[in-house]
This record gives structure tokens, C-alpha cells and sequence, in this order.
């Protein structure tokens, strides 16, 4: 039930936000490299379906779900050229919060959050906090291509539904954007890619016990740290004839980010 639920909320939110296109069209579309028309309405109504979606089975992986894409929507809005952990830290020491600073912490923070309140142990609030935050950033890093984050989302989700209610509602939103995201007519840009991977992170925490939570914070911790290699084997092979959504179109300045 809740995969036909965030399904029809992402369709429904989608369609509302492309009759209303709040400050203009020209703010939610952008010209990709072939000369069509992408639009950014699709990331925004996922995080919100999903956000709901997550609250209402529980409370802390919603909030999780929400920081993650409010923070992924400034990024989207405001973000600039640097990519990488290295990249925004150096510029912190220098006294310039980044958007990918924003990200880092933000996203840290609710996923720790979230974790606290999801597990009874202080390890595994530990472990849950970074598979949460870590989800979300592996799902950034894999946007590279169209139909590369959804794509993940599908195929690590798919298998945790048994698990965990949580997972239904991330594949869910996954599946309802897959054709738009595939056929290049919409991007879910940092701000769906950031609440799905949250979402999908929160499911593997209700769903895992220790040994599964060490696993995947090993796993998404190994992400970050080859961050690039990551992101290229990602927008290797072809689902499509198109090359790379890097530098295709993207809110903000057109420039992606990697954190």
C-alpha cells in the first residue's frame, strides 16, 4: 500500500507543480545538451511524497527523509563547482560555508538524529545515523546518468520491502519517476536523489540488525570515500543512447556536484 500511495502522491505532486510552476516556468526547466526541454518538477514532489510517505510509518526517518531534501534543494539552488569532501572542507577552514558544507553537516546531523531514535543501542544509533546519511549521498553520486539514481533506488529497494514498510515508499516515488527520469523529459536533481537515498537508508536501518548495519555503513562509507570512481562507473554503459547527465542541465548553474 504505501508503494501505490508515494507513487500517486510523486505522480500528483509532479502535476501540481507543473500546472502552478511557482516563479515562473522558466525557473523549474532547463535546455538539455540534444536542445529538450528537462523539467525540475519531479525531484521536489518526490521528497514531499516521500517525507510523508516515511513520517507516517516513522516519525524520525520522515524528518530524516525531509532535512535530506530541503538541504539537497538548496544545493540544487545555490550550489557551485567544487565537488568532494575535500573540496567544501578546504573552503570551510577558509571561512566559506558551501552548499556541499551544508549538505555534509545537514544531512549528517538528521540522519543521526533519525538513527538515535530508530535503534535502542548506542552502536547501532551510531551505524543507522551513517547508513542514513550515507544512503543519501550514494544515490547523489549515482545521478549521473538518466535513470541511474531512480535505477538504484529500485534495485536496492526492491529486495528490502520484505524487511521494512520503509522501502515500499522509496520505490514507490522510484518507480512513478523511472520513465520521465529515463526519457530525459525531468530530472530529480539533488533534491529527490538526496530524499530517496534517505529514505531508502532509513528502510535498511528498520529492517537490519547489527551485522546488516555494519555492512551497509561499510558499504556507503567505501562510496564516499571513492566518490568519483563511484560516480563513473555509474554513468558507464548505456540505458540510453545519451551521454552523460553531468553538465546536461541541472538547477542553479548548471554545474554538478558530487557531495
Amino acid at each position: 500500500m504505501s508503494l501505490l500511495v508515494t507513487a500517486a502522491l510523486t505522480r500528483a505532486g509532479t502535476a501540481v507543480l507543473r500546472a502552478r510552476a511557482p516563479g515562473g516556468r522558466e525557473r523549474w526547466e532547463r535546455t538539455n545538451y540534444a536542445g529538450r526541454t528537462g523539467e525540475l518538477y519531479a525531484g521536489p514532489a518526490a521528497a514531499v511524497a516521500v517525507a510523508l510517505g516515511a513520517a507516517r510509518i516513522r516519525p524520525a526517518a520522515g524528518c530524516a527523509v525531509a532535512v535530506a531534501g530541503l538541504c539537497g534543494a538548496y544545493d540544487d539552488l545555490a550550489g557551485d563547482h567544487r565537488r568532494g569532501f575535500r573540496a567544501h572542507l578546504g573552503a570551510l577552514r577558509d571561512g566559506e560555508v558551501t552548499s556541499g558544507a551544508v549538505k555534509l553537516f545537514g544531512i549528517s546531523a538528521a540522519g543521526l538524529v533519525a538513527g538515535a531514535l530508530m535503534k535502542e543501542r548506542v552502536v547501532d544509533k551510531a551505524l543507522a545515523g551513517v547508513v542514513i546519511a550515507g544512503a543519501a549521498h550514494f544515490v547523489n553520486l549515482v545521478d549521473v546518468r538518466p535513470g541511474r539514481a531512480v535505477g538504484a533506488v529500485l534495485a536496492f529497494g526492491v529486495p528490502g520491502m520484505a524487511r521494512s514498510e520503509l522501502a515500499g515508499v522509496a520505490v514507490g516515488a522510484a518507480a512513478a519517476l523511472l520513465p520521465d527520469d529515463l526519457g530525459e523529459r525531468a530530472m530529480i536533481g539533488d533534491v529527490g536523489a538526496h530524499a530517496l537515498g534517505a529514505a531508502w537508508g532509513a528502510a535498511v536501518v528498520a529492517g537490519s540488525g547489527r551485522v546488516r548495519l555494519l555492512a551497509h555503513a561499510a558499504a556507503v562509507v567505501a562510496a564516499a570515500v571513492w566518490g568519483d570512481q563511484v560516480s563513473r562507473v555509474a554513468a558507464a554503459g548505456r540505458w540510453r543512447s545519451a551521454p552523460s547527465r553531468v553538465g546536461q542541465f541541472r538547477v542553479g548553474r548548471g554545474v554538478p556536484s558530487l557531495l
